[in-house]
């Protein structure tokens, strides 16, 4: 099989789809890997790391798509990446699919098979590609956003964790899962009281268990108004895989939160579960509305590239693996990450939110 690596174009992506060693054990196996030049660097992998595993550099994306069969890349393809994809490619990547309805008509028209990440299943039902992004995204969340809360950014000025003798920041999580869970766990260690709200009674327990100052609540629309109205800092990590995400705060209970307060959502690569909420980059992350400062970068785990590309092409390689193998589509985990297959939808729920849409 011929992989392709191109370099990742979206505002300020620094990740790459697979590292040296992952491409080392790919050519060990008789495939050949291709890289276009220049796309490990913001990840702080040089050209010649890549070569010295046997990675043959290409120096354009036309080249490269040109001559790759298989391409791996990290996050959905823009224009000028579409034009470059035939129907003989397989696509595999984040897709976020549920809430862009227009690359996936595009997807459709080139005729190709797409395989996203983030719909690629377990034996137990989890989302093993997603779950490290996820984790990083979490992480960040709390990280930008103590960072927004200070007065030169537009906050509110409040340090998170406070004093003995001051208040202590309060922190709003919606969902318990990985991204909530380490925005959690993050919050709890610098001191902030911390509520998260999840619909899963063992992960709110779970939750409130972990520490004294993080109180999971069973997701309800009055206990997340209440909540919300007293947040420094909201963050949406809800997830329904496949599916756009629920608007789970409306514009009202924006509209009660504290002045310069800051809400952060993971959320937006399917479409956001903050009513409020647009998409935005990392060259322009926010912008402000009803006083509150809004960030929806659709790409957050970007901004640490070596981190959350050791990641990801650690948990993807094994799946890559066996894209290159013939009958993988057989196999129920990567079925289930088939989202178009020769050209259609091949995800119902996809195909359902579309039709909804």
């Amino acid at each position: 099989m011929k992989i392709g690596i191109p370099t990742e174009i979206k505002t300020l992506e620094g990740r790459v789809g697979l590292t040296p060693d992952s491409c080392e054990s790919l050519i060990d196996k008789g495939h050949e890997v291709y890289l276009q030049s220049g796309a490990g660097l913001l990840s702080g992998y040089l050209d010649a790391d890549f070569e010295r595993c046997g990675v043959q550099l290409l120096d354009s994306a036309e080249a490269l798509y040109g001559t790759a069969e298989l391409i791996v890349k990290v996050k959905e393809p823009v224009a000028s990446e579409l034009v470059l994809l035939t129907k003989d490619h397989l696509l595999f990547c984040f897709l976020h699919l549920a809430a862009n309805p227009t690359l996936t008509r595009k997807l459709c028209e080139i005729g190709l098979t797409a395989v996203a990440f983030e719909t690629v299943t377990d034996e137990q039902g989890r989302l093993p590609l997603l779950t490290p992004m996820s984790e990083i995204a979490g992480r960040l969340s709390i990280q930008i956003g103590t960072h927004l809360l200070h007065q030169p950014q537009g906050g509110r000025g409040v340090l998170l964790g406070g004093l003995d003798q001051t208040d202590k920041g309060h922190v709003v999580i919606l969902g318990g899962g990985h991204a909530g869970g380490a925005a959690a766990s993050l919050a709890g260690c610098m001191g902030a009281e911390v509520t998260v709200f999840d619909k899963n009674q063992p992960r709110i327990d779970a939750l409130s268990r972990s520490a004294a100052n993080i109180t999971g609540r069973f997701s309800a629309a009055d206990a997340i108004a209440d909540a919300v109205a007293t947040a420094d800092l909201v963050v949406g990590a809800v997830l329904l895989p496949g599916l756009h995400a629920p608007r789970v705060v409306t514009e009202a209970m924006v509209k009660t939160m504290p002045s310069a307060s800051v809400i952060i959502d993971i959320s937006i690569d399917q479409g956001g579960c903050i009513e409020t909420m647009r998409a935005t980059d990392y060259q322009n992350p926010t912008y402000r509305l009803h006083d509150v400062l809004h960030f929806g970068v659709t790409n957050m785990p970007g901004a640490v590239p070596r981190t959350a590309s050791q990641a990801l092409s650690a948990a993807i390689t094994p799946y890559v693996h066996r894209l290159c193998e013939s009958g993988w589509a057989q196999d129920e985990d990567l079925r289930q990450g088939i989202n178009i297959r020769n050209g259609k939808i091949d995800n119902p729920l996809i195909e359902q939110t579309l039709k909804a849409g």
